[in-house]
């Protein structure tokens, strides 16, 4: 069990043990519920064995293979079903440990979801060589401990994929010769072929996810949420490579969850969205949260008739109806990400239309001036992408001479009439300017929310998907468009190149502030050379001040850049970390990094010239994408 950590500590632990074992793949499906303010389902979880496994195996510590075909044959009879444990029967000193499993009977499935350093002594958070030695094969099983908070877990199983129609074509692999075809294992090999597919078989790999998600349960899971985590073991089995692959888990949020926020729009609708919480998205779902865990997701979310599921999905999302009343949204991603990027919004959302020809005449002015930037940048995209296997917008010709990605709008009923002056015509012309500036277009569309009043900041950027303050309308076309282009920078640096340590944020909000004035001057082709430039300074002056004020009104601890010093980006042997002051209250009001980072970048345009500085953050972006990475 891990140690209690105290939640009121400045200190935001990571406890998932990512070493050991690593997500690739969620599948959601969820139902909300507004009456209640509860959302409920399942989601299954995809897993590879985790680097400190394999590299254990590989120095020859430990012999698990043996070892494990010997276990499969004493255990080839065994059913794989646990006997029912009543949770009311648990306490500390049974032999349960703490551990339940639900006596709540089996649902049917629905036909259709940074690393950082720090002792973990000091961290307050356990080794897992406390619960989970996977060195010791004596009598204590293996834990796999996730990210949770808020959340009320019902049921945790093992999925038997094995059960899939079809899936037999990823037992016949040559990778599978002389390995014992013992169930258990069978199971494990096929999700270990699943989720290692190439990226040019990734809609067969949706394909099989999504079936494989569906299949029967084969075994309930013994379980225990602690304040930050979940921690699942199965009776007997003591290793990364012999615990289940595939897991399934059945909970429901809390009305009072702090990784969403239910409230009203601005029409007085109710409403529910993930709205950029201290703690993620731990209370939305189980997860692994540090950002070495990349993952991919598909998600299918039921609301009620009259609302809109908004989600960071490469598809726009067309409801199905199940039932009268009841519709059925979904979406997927096929670039893994941090769980911590999923984002959701639903709501009585209103689609602001394009009504006038302004916005296509900027369009087309704005590709032409676009286009000789991108053709200097070619050269670079036929390199080999350095990131894990994906299919990459910048191996796709079509998309690198993509200057505007499919875009739509969307706001509360009584916003609309502001978007549609503003808001839509600016999308555009700002994306077009992000692509002359940058080159390919990380992802592939782009939706633009009009977030209730009660949303903390001006703006906030996720895969597909972007929240925008009502408070950047009544500022009109400029405010409106450099809040704007700060977000669609996030789509290269925060999302498409990612800190590695969460407390590096420098690296995404300084290089977004940077670039939302280069983009802003690029979309802002009336004015000339001069006022532009006249604007960029008064802006410098404006966040000098800003800097200026908040060095000498903040605790001097949280104006450092990488706090954590040299052992930025290193985590414990289990993968468990924490983000250093990630809970402290007055720094999500801070702009101290954003500043810093800002200054920094300008100081060294001014050095080398801002073209050729800009030509150098192409070649970064082109080398970069698809990982995270480090100030170093």
């Amino acid at each position: 069990m891990e140690t209690q950590l105290d939640p009121m500590k400045d200190d935001l632990p990571l406890m998932a043990n990512t070493s050991y074992m690593l997500v690739k793949h969620y599948v959601l499906d969820l139902d909300v519920d507004f009456k209640s303010k509860v959302i409920e389902g399942s989601i299954v979880l995809f897993f590879e064995t985790g680097s400190q496994y394999r590299k254990t195996i590989s120095a020859g510590k430990e012999c698990y293979q043996s070892q494990f075909d010997e276990t499969c044959k004493m255990r080839a009879s065994e059913p794989c079903h646990i006997p029912m444990i009543n949770v009311s029967t648990c306490s500390s000193k049974t032999e349960c440990n703490d551990f339940a499993v639900s006596g709540k009977e089996e649902e049917a499935t629905s036909d259709e979801n940074s690393n950082h350093s720090n002792n973990e002594q000091a961290s307050g958070i356990s080794s897992s060589k406390d619960c989970c030695d996977i060195e010791d094969h004596g009598n204590k099983d293996f834990l796999l401990v996730l990210d949770c908070c808020d959340l009320s877990v019902l049921k945790v199983e093992e999925v038997d994929v094995a059960a899939v129609s079809g899936i037999e074509k990823f037992t016949r692999s040559a990778k599978l010769t002389g390995v014992s075809k013992e169930l258990e294992n069978l199971r494990n090999q096929i999700v270990h072929e699943l989720v290692t597919l190439p990226a040019d078989r990734w809609k067969e790999q949706l394909y099989y996810f999504t079936h494989c998600s569906q299949a029967p349960g084969c075994g309930e899971l013994l379980f225990s949420t602690g304040t930050w985590s979940l921690e699942i073991r199965k009776s007997g089995i003591q290793s990364p490579a012999d615990f289940p692959h595939a897991i399934r888990i059945w909970y429901k949020t809390k009305p009072e969850g702090r990784s969403v926020t239910w409230t009203t729009d601005q029409s007085g609708r109710p409403c529910v969205y993930t709205m950029g919480s201290p703690i993620n998205n731990r209370a939305l779902f189980p997860c692994q949260e540090p950002p070495i865990a990349l993952s991919t997701w598909q998600a299918s979310v039921q609301a009620a008739a009259g609302f809109v599921v908004l989600m960071s999905g490469e598809n726009s999302a067309e409801p199905v109806q199940l039932r009268e009343g009841i519709l059925s949204w979904y979406y997927y991603v096929s670039m893994p990400m941090p769980a911590s990027t999923f984002t959701i919004a639903v709501g009585c959302w209103q689609e602001v239309k394009q009504q006038s020809f302004k916005q296509k005449a900027a369009i087309g002015t704005n590709t032409e001036v676009s286009l000789p930037s991108s053709q200097t940048d070619l050269r670079w995209h036929e390199e080999i992408c350095g990131h894990v296997e994906y299919p990459c917008r910048f191996q796709n010709p079509a998309a690198r001479l993509q200057a505007v990605i499919p875009y739509r709008v969307f706001a509360p009923w009584c916003l609309m009439e502001s978007c549609e002056e503003y808001l839509l015509q600016l999308v555009p012309q700002c994306l077009s300017a992000a692509y002359a500036t940058l080159g390919t277009h990380p992802f592939s569309r782009l939706d633009v929310l009009i977030v209730p009043s009660n949303f903390s900041s001006l703006g906030m950027a996720s895969p597909h998907i972007i929240f925008l303050s009502q408070s950047v309308l009544p500022g009109g076309s400029h405010l409106c468009g450099t809040r704007l282009c700060h977000e669609i920078a996030h789509a290269w640096f925060g999302l498409a190149i990612g800190a590695r340590d969460w407390t590096e944020e420098w690296i995404s909000e300084g290089f977004a502030t940077f670039l939302e004035d280069i983009f802003w001057a690029r979309a802002q082709q009336q004015l000339s050379h001069g006022e532009i430039k006249g604007q960029q300074e008064l802006k410098a002056l404006l966040r000098w001040r800003r800097l200026r004020d908040e060095v000498q009104n903040s605790e001097e601890e949280l104006q450092v850049l990488r706090p954590k010093k040299g052992s930025t980006g290193e985590v414990s042997e289990s993968g468990a970390s924490v983000v250093k002051y990630g809970l402290k209250p007055e720094k999500i009001f801070m702009q101290v990094h954003y500043l810093k980072g800002y200054f920094l970048l300008r100081s060294l345009a001014r050095k080398i010239g801002e073209v050729s500085y800009l030509a150098s953050l192409r070649k970064f972006v082109v080398k970069f994408h698809g990982k995270l990475v480090l100030s170093q």
